[in-house]
């Protein structure tokens, strides 16, 4: 098949240090780049068009060096055009770096994952994966003393040095040292990235296999009856705060997350089976349908800004927020409502699944089929709610047998 093929160097400006640009070869092939570093730098004021300029014996060495890896890759190149090949810029590059068709590195793998996956993974979810990659290059050149690996190097001992490093890292900002969970999380992307390579069949043998994750089941907070309340009954005079308390207060009445909610349209809100409203739509994070009748309160709120400039400008039930923006105001509603909890726009799911519903006796199976989960393990993280609830439950019987007990007395002395 007839190829497009051209190689050209350029600089990667945004890796400048100290007056110096690091080259990269960029590899074309019909329409298709992939670029390596050619472990060579240059003042950018002394690049001109792909070489370097002047006549110093730099210079001339420098474009020499140049001309030798526009060679290489060329070569290369007529090589699997005369082996009639599939021609790919990747499959060239990896044939000049050494790289075998079937040994692929850890580093391309997570580039790979990073690339090809980001749009079907949320931004928020995409930025952790490219946290997890950064600290895995830390941990290849600060302990393996290496830039990559190929997987099928990998190894039980590499995962968990990689958990150790995590574990004992010591940030340099302001930021405090993972605990179990974050850790946790950092080898849980590790090897989704490791799937993404077993499925693509680069790696035959999972190093996973007799590493386990062991992650420490934390409490969910959420708000009491009287901390809702206490939300609930303030008003705000600064209308951003007043947004913010709406919004939280609906998700505490139908359990949704902040990105669903801001999805919804007037055309979410249908009549149920029961007469009533229900909001009908689907979860973002899992796209499993979610069916929750409208309460009282939550339906308030959607007759409030239902006629609201903002919303009507979108086409949305609410007036957009940014999440970030929406948490640092319930910081200060917080602070206002004098509520020593960490009160994030999360914390109204779960304020919703324990004290708007698990406690005032709503099945588990029910809670489970509003929040839009897809297994009902995932909702019996709330399961001391329901020990409360039973608790309370039994506490109204024991009264209720305490007062038959006391007329059986009465009637027994009477006679």
């Amino acid at each position: 098949m007839q190829t497009t093929f051209s190689t050209t160097f350029i600089l990667r400006t945004a890796k400048t240090r100290d007056g110096v640009t690091p080259i990269y070869c960029r590899i074309t092939v019909d329409g298709n780049r992939s670029e390596f570093s050619i472990k060579r730098s240059v003042a950018e004021k002394n690049w001109d068009a792909g070489k370097v300029k002047g006549n110093s014996e730099d210079a001339r060495s420098l474009n020499s060096y140049l001309k030798q890896v526009e060679a290489k890759v060329f070569e290369h190149y007529r090589d699997q055009l005369a082996d009639d090949k599939l021609i790919t810029a990747d499959g060239l590059k990896n044939a000049y770096l050494g790289i075998k068709a079937d040994q692929y590195s850890l580093i391309h793998l997570i580039e790979y994952h990073n690339t090809h996956l980001k749009d079907t993974l949320e931004w928020g979810t995409l930025k952790n994966y490219m946290t997890t990659q950064k600290y895995v290059k830390e941990f290849l050149k600060g302990h393996v003393r290496t830039s990559d690996i190929l997987l099928n190097h990998l190894s039980y001992k590499f995962l968990a040095d990689f958990e150790f490093f995590l574990r004992s890292y010591k940030p340099v900002d302001h930021h405090s040292p993972m605990g179990n969970n974050t850790v946790m999380k950092h080898i849980e992307r590790l090897r989704k990235m490791i799937n993404v390579a077993i499925k693509n069949e680069w790696l035959e043998r999972d190093p996973f296999a007799k590493f386990q994750a062991k992650f420490i089941r934390n409490d969910r907070e959420f708000l009491s009856q009287e901390d809702l309340e206490k939300i609930e009954q303030r008003e705000f005079k600064v209308l951003r705060l007043q947004w913010a308390k709406d919004l939280f207060v609906f998700s505490c009445y139908t359990g949704l997350a902040y990105c669903d909610l801001m999805r919804l349209t007037p055309q979410n809100l249908s009549l149920g089976i029961d007469g009533d409203y229900w909001i009908m739509t689907s979860r973002k994070k899992t796209n499993q349908p979610v069916r929750v009748p409208l309460l009282p309160k939550a339906h308030e709120l959607v007759e409030k800004y239902k006629n609201h400039p903002r919303a009507l400008a979108t086409g949305t039930m609410f007036p957009s927020l940014s999440n970030q923006k929406v948490n640092a105001y319930l910081k200060e509603i917080a602070d206002f409502c004098a509520i020593d909890k960490n009160l994030t726009f999360h914390l109204a799911r779960h304020t919703f699944a324990t004290t708007v519903t698990l406690t005032n006796g709503v099945p588990i199976e029910t809670v489970s089929k509003m929040l839009g989960h897809t297994s009902i393990r995932t909702t019996q993280i709330y399961a001391k709610v329901v020990e409360q609830k039973v608790s309370d439950d039994m506490n109204s019987l024991r009264k209720v047998l305490q007062d038959r007990s006391s007329k059986k007395m009465k009637i027994v002395k009477g006679a």
